[in-house]
């Protein structure tokens, strides 16, 4: 599974911090929504299309958080 975005509120904390991630494997397309950081909860969706899959990150990323997109590692890098 390759991560092809990768979207920050901009908050630190676990209480705070909410992260959304964009990945594609083969034809698939998953979202996943996590909140409270690295130990926080997540949920997952999976789309069979691209546009589906950007529709329901932009649903995600409304309100009044300030969003942030983050590079994406390159394939291989630790």
């Amino acid at each position: 599974m390759e991560q092809r975005k990768h979207w920050w509120n901009g908050k630190w904390g676990r209480l705070v911090r909410r992260d959304v991630y964009l990945r594609a494997d083969a034809d698939r397309w998953h979202v996943e929504q996590r909140a409270g950081g690295a130990e926080g909860i997540s949920r997952f969706y999976e789309f069979g299309s691209e546009d589906d899959a950007y529709e329901a990150v932009r649903g995600l990323l409304l309100g009044p958080d300030e969003w942030r997109e983050l590079s994406a590692r390159p394939t291989g890098s630790t």
